[in-house]
């Protein structure tokens, strides 16, 4: 993301999002030296702290951004990087956006207690929220995101891959946790329940095209993203480029390449091959064509948000999600 982008979006909520850093990174220290070492590399690892920025912007398109909000934002952070760490242990994957995963470094024994850990952490920050439908949303969440995961392996296993199918996965993974964002904001903000759902949906919708473009890129070679192209192909995932060009094709050589990807026995040949196959029979188009589609929608959403420099980073959010280069 350019700086100035990543500024414009940060703009209205710049001091509060401060204090969030430093509520975080005091959620992730401990004085055992061993958890204490593999916490420490989570902090190192704090990114662009986008869903945090939803949150807080979710809720000052409202009122004032209040120690709730901030509450809401750690532990939606720590919920998701605590499922983060398990899905790492569950792919056997060494690498997180391009740096070493905390299985890589402390084997996935630790790995997975230290995912335990930081659900702990997560619900004792939504009881600090004083709020019992924050605490519902979030232990809720917990388990929509594992029912994804499992969604997920099942699809693996079926012959036929929809669209349909996909659309049902993302939704309880990266769609539910950018939705709880914009949720828990509008209710730390004291929204009405309408104007709650108008948030979630508009959270909802981030977290589609957050999705759709993290899958266009395993289409596409680039270190700094910590996946080789092929990737989710060689995991048996199927996404949706792969999905639009599957289903408007006959060749039988690419009926064996989906099936030896579904059983884990392609070749590394036969995933280049469909690599390029999708990218040369408009997968990658049909992608971009259907975040376009859920763009508009996304607009007419963030019409009803009253803030006017609060809608403006929204705006920019939403380009940055679709358009970004990582």
């Amino acid at each position: 993301m350019k700086v100035d982008k990543l500024a414009e979006i940060r703009r209205p909520i710049e001091a509060e999002l401060n204090e969030y850093a430093r509520l975080f990174a005091e959620s992730l220290t401990h004085e055992d030296d061993f958890l204490g070492q593999a916490l420490s590399h989570m902090r190192r690892r704090n990114g662009k702290m986008m869903r945090p920025i939803l949150v807080l912007l979710a809720a000052k398109a409202f009122a004032p951004i209040s120690e709730k909000t901030l509450r809401s934002a750690v532990t939606l952070e720590l919920l998701h990087t605590a499922s983060l760490i398990h899905d790492d242990v569950v792919d056997d994957s060494g690498e997180r956006r391009g740096q070493a995963s905390v299985n890589a470094l402390f084997g996935n024994k630790v790995a997975v207690l230290v995912g335990d850990y930081l659900l702990s952490k997560s619900l004792h920050q939504a009881y600090l929220t004083d709020d019992l439908r924050i605490v519902e949303i979030v232990a809720r969440l917990g388990g929509t995101l594992a029912e994804g995961e499992v969604k997920q392996l099942a699809n693996i296993r079926q012959s036929v891959a929809t669209e349909e199918a996909y659309f049902d996965v993302i939704r309880h993974k990266t769609a539910a946790l950018f939705a709880a964002c914009t949720r828990l904001g509008a209710i730390s903000a004291d929204c009405a329940p309408a104007t709650v759902e108008q948030a979630a949906t508009f959270g909802e919708i981030i977290g589609l095209c957050f999705q759709i473009r993290d899958d266009i890129f395993d289409y596409y070679d680039d270190e700094t993203i910590g996946k080789p192209t092929g990737n989710d192909l060689m995991e048996g995932k199927l996404t949706l480029p792969a999905i639009y060009a599957l289903n408007h094709t006959n060749r039988t050589d690419v009926q064996t390449w989906v099936a030896h990807v579904k059983d884990s026995t392609a070749t590394p040949e036969e995933i280049k091959s469909l690599v390029d196959f999708t990218k040369g029979s408009g997968g990658i188009d049909y992608a971009h064509q259907r975040m376009e589609e859920l763009r508009k929608e996304a607009a007419q959403v963030l019409n009803a948000f009253p803030d006017e420099a609060v809608r403006r980073s929204l705006a920019a959010y939403l380009e940055y999600t679709i358009d970004r280069k990582l």
